[in-house]
């Protein structure tokens, strides 16, 4: 007997001695990207020395990775194509002929960075410049639902800048798969990330095309298009107000089937391309309204009609997290936390809303914590916009601690305002204090 308690005495012991002596898990850092606007930044990395010397500031900062703008909103491309041009000359600057994404990827792996490609999707036209395959390919544009215009191509929009495809045509869903794909087999990247994958707005597309797939999808003719799906109305006092049809919420079930769709079949394309890379995708945080886009953002899991009267019970199933590597969202907003929001002005335009909204989603804070509920525990990265705190480096600071802390990592958008603020020492102090406050917290 006392030979059994001298055993299990000792056992007990070298159990608690064990316990003391081995190492501790190592926590996992966060991911933190910074993302490289193409047309933003064309002069200042149009040379390789100055494309390596911000890949180290980027590290420096505490930075894991860049995102790098490999088509922007003129259907021009970075690299060599055989699918788009390229482009060589922004605003009168002429680039060198140098292997400007090998440089990229080079200087990231020196800096221990990773890299995406990012892909403006079914931006192809700049109405201001004039350039862009939308002018070659006019049948591709999308056909706008305009107050008080009727339908309206978007070449026939004044002064508008970003020209979006209508997303649901095959040639188009063709050319950008063909893009990523090109990418995907010629260049060491991480990964790729859609962004503008998505409609224009909710406006957007009223086109003979869309009407025919749309009543193919519903199995029945609409008599009255567009007054079925939606009218515009006088709203009395100057404006506009949207009056919602018999077939307003097929319609917006639809729309996000089509984007649901084209992301299923780029997540299979990339695979078979180069199986390695990771696929994502980047949106607005602001939930609620996004499905004036055509977007579902969220997992399959949730159910939006629960919450929502614009969802039908049949919307959750193009919730696309499920098909993503990687999801970072847009909480751009300058209130950081939920009480800020709620004392200060409620009301809030986003850049795809048609009228403001409320709610406290429409902070830092909120967003990511929405974002947490909606996506399942799918891991998500937290994105702020720079120019949202202005010449304010306390809030700046306040808004990536809170990122990181709600979320799994963090996207800075964009590299340009870092630079033209001189904000990589705050930046690096906001990265500092929350992995700190992360690592005392465990």
């Amino acid at each position: 007997m006392k030979q059994i308690c001298y055993s299990l005495i000792a056992g007990l012991l070298f159990s608690a001695s064990a316990c003391r002596t081995a190492p501790a898990e190592a926590p996992v850092a966060k991911q933190k990207l910074m993302w490289l606007d193409c047309s933003a930044n064309w002069e200042r990395f149009s040379d390789p020395d100055s494309i390596r010397y911000y890949a180290a500031k980027c590290r420096e900062a505490g930075m894991t990775a860049l995102v790098l703008d490999m088509k922007g909103t003129s259907s021009e491309v970075v690299w060599p194509s055989d699918e788009a041009p390229q482009l060589k000359e922004w605003k009168g600057v002429v680039r060198p002929d140098f292997d400007f994404v090998g440089t990229f990827i080079r200087a990231a792996r020196d800096n221990g960075l990773e890299i995406y490609g990012s892909f403006n999707t079914f931006a192809e036209g700049h109405g201001i410049f004039r350039r862009g395959l939308i002018y070659e390919h006019p049948e591709w544009q999308s056909v706008n639902y305009i107050p008080g215009k009727g339908l309206v191509p978007q070449l026939e929009i004044p002064g508008k800048s970003v020209l979006f495809t209508n997303p649901a045509l095959p040639e188009v869903q063709e050319h950008e798969i063909a893009l990523f794909t090109e990418v995907a087999r010629r260049y060491d990247l991480d990964g790729i990330l859609l962004d503008r994958g998505r409609y224009d707005n909710i406006q957007s597309d009223f086109s003979d095309f869309s009407r025919r797939a749309f009543e193919a999808y519903i199995g029945q003719p609409v008599e009255r298009f567009p007054e079925d799906i939606y009218a515009w109305e006088p709203d009395g006092e100057g404006g506009w107000k949207r009056t919602d049809g018999p077939w307003f919420k097929k319609w917006i079930e639809w729309r996000a089937s089509v984007i649901h769709g084209f992301f299923a079949r780029t997540k299979e394309a990339l695979a078979a391309a180069n199986p390695r890379l990771k696929f994502g995708a980047y949106t607005g945080a602001w939930y609620p309204s996004y499905f004036e886009v055509g977007v579902n953002w969220a997992s399959n899991r949730y159910d939006p009609s629960q919450e929502f009267d614009w969802a039908t019970p049949e919307y959750k199933n193009y919730g696309y997290a499920e098909l993503l590597d990687i999801y970072t969202n847009g909480n751009y907003y300058w209130p950081v936390t939920i009480e800020e929001y709620r004392q200060g002005s409620k009301k809030h335009l986003n850049e795809t809303d048609s009228e403001a909204s409320v709610g406290d989603h429409l902070s830092v804070e909120g967003g990511c914590r929405y974002s947490r509920r909606l996506l399942a525990g799918r891991p998500f990265i937290g994105g702020m916009y720079v120019e949202d705190y202005k010449r304010d480096t306390v809030q700046f600071k306040r808004a990536v601690e809170m990122n990181l802390r709600e979320s799994d990592g963090l996207m800075v958008f964009d590299i340009v305002h870092i630079i033209n603020r001189n904000w990589w020492g705050p930046l690096r102090r906001a990265i500092e204090a929350a992995e700190t406050d992360e690592t005392e917290n465990r």
